[in-house]
């Protein structure tokens, strides 16, 4: 019962808009209190501690850093550049630009937040200009967001990894093939609302100037392909790989001219906030976690599931829709760090593949975000093109139709996930 108080005073405070983290806090004071363990808080502490020792983690602030460095060293306009000579022929280009920028993006931030608010700016007054609706501008590049959490590097992903006991460079790998299913399928779709609706296309640019922007932003969409080259040659280690990205991301800003000190001042404050942050969160939510253990909160439900649902479909589609609720509420971090070990035991119960579970679990978690009225995108959308809440969550509901079916092709062909980690590392 203890572990049913603790998640229920979770979710209770959550609900009510408390901050997550001390939501987090809250809850595991309560599980300490109702299991009596008052006079034995240096047990709380412990379990905080062995949270977060992790060589895993260890890269979390570095990988943050770089993402930080590189986005606020203005390249957001050659990655624009570039998709815009790539795609921008196409009917609708503009609209298509958007999402490759978004795919090419990741590999630099990995994040949906970061995407929305440097490339939001740089897209929608774009598109505007060229006669696209302003909502449907808003509502397409809140989608097209959700491509970085499972592009590398990514940092959902490492939080998976570490709560997983998964490996890193498995995980990366099986997260590119996915990405590249999600831009197909946006890319598809849009290629249809664009025809039906008559959007403009751009210029065909001369094989000249494609060469050019291709060149000029060749070092930036280098970023990706040297971090996990390293990885995958054993070159690096996680770690190791995260402070390359931040001396690639200095080595850049050097090469490009635009990295000044106010550009690392600012870097290293936003890093050293977001990690403090997550660290805090990591180490309390194992201290919840370890309260729900001591329950056997994991093992009564996986009894309970693997009793109650026979197929493993079945499972999978409920797994789907609960993702979507809770991405909506909480945040990434406290939904991975608590939710994942609780489900460890089913999903080994039912056979399904780690790596495979962390790759759609990130990317369904991510739609949360986009989901109203609670998702953070289309807060960060209003923002970005001045539209009322209402609009940007209209126009960006469409969209969740062709990222559904994206996730469901993701979950339900494992190979689409376990084809690149199994052909580089060999099947586990």
């Amino acid at each position: 019962m203890t572990g049913l108080l603790v998640l229920a005073t979770f979710v209770l405070l959550a609900f009510l808009s408390v901050p997550i983290l001390t939501s987090i806090i809250i809850a595991a004071a309560t599980g300490v209190m109702a299991l009596g363990f008052t006079d034995k808080l240096g047990i709380v502490s412990q379990q905080m501690l062995d949270g977060i020792n992790s060589p895993t983690l260890l890269s979390v602030p570095f990988f943050i850093l770089a993402g930080n460095l590189l986005n606020g060293l203005q390249l957001t306009d050659r990655i624009f550049r570039f998709a815009n000579n790539i795609v921008g022929h196409i009917r609708g280009g503009l609209a298509q630009v958007n999402i490759l920028a978004s795919l090419l993006f990741a590999g630099i931030s990995g994040a949906a937040v970061a995407d929305c608010a440097a490339l939001g700016t740089v897209e929608v007054k774009a598109m505007r200009e060229r006669g696209y609706p302003a909502p449907f501008s808003a509502g397409l590049t809140a989608a097209s967001s959700i491509i970085g959490p499972i592009f590398p590097p990514s940092i959902p992903l490492l939080l998976f990894a570490f709560v997983a006991n998964a490996s890193v460079g498995r995980l990366f790998l099986a997260g590119v093939v996915p990405a590249i299913v999600l831009l197909a399928v946006l890319m598809s779709y849009v290629h249809i609302v664009a025809t039906r609706r008559n959007f403009p296309r751009e210029p065909r640019p001369p094989l000249k100037e494609i060469l050019l922007s291709g060149i000029d932003g060749f070092l930036t969409l280098l970023a990706p392909g040297i971090i996990l080259g390293a990885m995958l040659t054993g070159f690096t280690t996680a770690s190791e790989a995260g402070v390359l990205a931040c001396l690639y991301a200095m080595a850049l800003g050097i090469w490009y001219r635009t990295l000044t000190f106010r550009v690392l001042l600012t870097a290293f404050r936003e890093t050293a906030v977001l990690s403090t942050i997550a660290l805090l969160m990591i180490g309390f939510s194992a201290c919840v976690g370890w309260i729900l253990a001591f329950d056997m909160v994991p093992q009564r439900l996986a009894d309970f599931i693997l009793g109650s649902i026979d197929a493993k479909w079945q499972f999978l589609l409920i797994y789907l829709l609960f993702l979507v609720l809770i991405g909506c509420v909480f945040d990434a971090t406290a939904a991975l760090i608590i939710l994942v070990p609780i489900l460890l035991p089913i999903v080994d119960g039912f056979g399904i593949d780690r790596v495979h579970f962390g790759i759609f679990t990130v990317l369904t978690l991510m739609v949360g975000i986009l989901t109203p009225p609670i998702g953070i995108a289309l807060y960060i959308m209003m923002d970005v093109a001045k539209l009322p809440f209402e609009e940007v969550a209209r126009a960006t509901v469409p969209f969740l139709v062709p990222i559904m079916i994206a996730v469901l092709l993701i979950t339900f062909v494992p190979g689409i996930s376990l084809f690149l980690p199994n052909l580089v590392y060999g099947t586990p």
